[in-house]
């Protein structure tokens, strides 16, 4: 599997983003990304159901898709995967791969499972951007991100939960510590004009992202590390379930025009703007 991947690291690094492309052109993209569980009380995972024909018939499709579905889209996305590989379908294989990945990671976000995405409600606004990006841009490089071997899920929508679970118990510490470092912290010192390519733009300074990095005590680096080991694990779970079959064969198969068309249209009209259903049983 190794082989198989970093033979193809391009093309999954190019479409790991194809995800939040497809907000642009479709409407029902955004909520596959995050699921905001304090909208179902304090304790929301003891209250939904983790099927999601049972959650359609507790809250309804349209209160599903107005808060998101980000585990339920986890689920879907590596069904895909495992039908892809036992199609010994390259194109099918990478596609899901890097959209699976997406979601996967986007769950391991506390700020993505939360209706104060953004600490928009806490007069925080920005502190989206300053936890999943400006700290990491200004130290992954540093992060140890070797994990270790990756292990097979048994029950991938459950592990969906798990994750988004796991979030959720981090959201009150990511709107806490900042707080408590903005009354602290010199206003004058807590935005620079940074360069974002080639313009400048108000950013939070260096100081104030790493002085919140270290409150909060290396978070950040443990929930990217856990998905990494997460997205490489359903990887290899979609692997196993679909028998194993021999990815050297793929490795040097090039995408042709065809499939490109195919993945092209694929992020234009996804499921013609639609994921359904998510059961796969």
């Amino acid at each position: 599997m190794a082989g198989f991947y970093k033979a193809n690291i391009g093309f999954i690094t190019e479409h790991a983003i194809s995800a939040d492309k497809r907000r642009y052109v479709d409407s029902l993209e955004a909520p596959r990304h995050y699921l905001n569980a304090d909208h179902y009380g304090k304790n929301p995972f003891r209250l939904i159901p983790e099927r999601w024909d049972d959650a359609v018939i507790k809250y309804s499709e349209d209160t599903l898709d107005k808060y998101g579905t980000v585990p339920w889209s986890i689920q879907y996305q590596y069904y895909k995967l495992v039908s892809a590989f036992k199609g010994h379908d390259t194109t099918g294989i990478l596609t899901a791969s890097a959209n699976l990945g997406h979601y996967v990671a986007d769950a391991h976000v506390p700020l993505h499972l939360t209706q104060n995405y953004n600490g928009q409600l806490t007069n925080q606004t920005g502190l989206h951007a300053l936890w999943e990006s400006r700290i990491p841009e200004l130290a992954a490089a540093n992060y140890n991100c070797y994990t270790g071997k990756a292990r097979y899920i048994e029950n991938p929508l459950k592990e969906a939960f798990n994750i988004c679970r796991a979030s959720f118990s981090e959201i009150d510490s990511v709107l806490r510590v900042e707080r408590l470092l903005n009354k602290t912290y010199p206003a004058a010192k807590k935005y620079a004009m940074i360069m974002h390519g080639k313009k400048p733009i108000k950013d939070y300074s260096a100081d104030y992202s790493l002085s919140y990095q270290k409150l909060m005590r290396g978070m950040v680096q443990r929930r990217m590390r856990s998905a990494i080991l997460s997205v490489g694990s359903y990887w290899y779970s979609a692997w196993v379930d679909a028998g194993q079959p021999d990815l050297n064969k793929l490795i040097k198969q090039h995408l042709n025009a065809g499939d490109r068309l195919k993945i092209e249209k694929e992020e234009m009209v996804f499921k013609g703007g639609k994921i359904a259903p998510f059961d796969t049983k």
